[in-house]
């Protein structure tokens, strides 16, 4: 696995150099930009991690920031960092989804902790993405027929029930199951019903 990556974005480079300089020490990279603008600007690698940024900075804040990532489809977890911090602030920031929110000056050790959650958030929310991503290949290579009996498997039905529905024999229906639950990689409804749950919605919602 990639080092994790950690984003400051700061307009004051005494804390850029000192945040960047504790992440070094600890084995965690650290790219660091002085404005938002100029982070929106750069090319940013696809790299486990997390954002740190400050609220208050020239130009766009912390929170304009944070809004501009959503709408750019950027789910890395944010942890704000801030001088002036009120309670209005870190509420809104929160409500947004923000790992943590920290007041300068912040301990070094209360500052790495944070960097550990935020990271280990990311982690989990990629093998989340993973995992439906990968059901999703294989929902997509199911015939037609074979999404139906799938979604009347996972709704408690019998195959004569299935049967039944679909006007087809039990024993087509016990073909399309077995082969249904090969392409899906399933060996059990347990885990069958857990690919289902990690589809999107909307394929889930779709009528086959």
């Amino acid at each position: 696995m990639d080092i994790p990556l950690v984003t400051l974005v700061d307009d004051d480079a005494h804390v850029r150099d000192a945040m960047s300089n504790l992440l070094n020490s600890v084995g965690i990279e650290c790219v660091a930009y002085s404005s938002a603008r100029e982070l929106l600007a750069s090319a940013r690698p696809d790299r486990v991690g997390c954002l740190v940024l400050d609220v208050r900075m020239p130009g766009l804040s912390g929170l304009d920031l944070q809004q501009a990532l959503a709408k750019k489809g950027i789910s890395t977890p944010i942890i704000f960092l801030t001088a002036h911090g009120d309670i209005a602030m870190s509420v809104e920031a929160m409500k947004a989804g923000a790992s943590d929110f920290l007041t300068k000056p912040v301990r070094d050790q209360t500052f790495l902790d944070a960097i550990s959650r935020a990271i280990e958030a990311d982690l989990a929310q990629r093998r989340i993405a993973a995992v439906s991503k990968d059901a999703v290949d294989q929902y997509r290579s199911l015939t037609s027929r074979e999404r139906q009996v799938l979604r009347g498997v996972v709704a408690g039905s019998l195959n004569k029930q299935i049967a039944f529905e679909l006007g087809i024999s039990e024993v087509t229906v016990k073909l399309h199951r077995s082969n249904m639950m090969k392409k899906m990689r399933a060996s059990s409804f347990t885990q069958l019903f857990n690919y289902w749950q990690s589809l999107p919605q909307d394929l889930r919602d779709a009528d086959e």
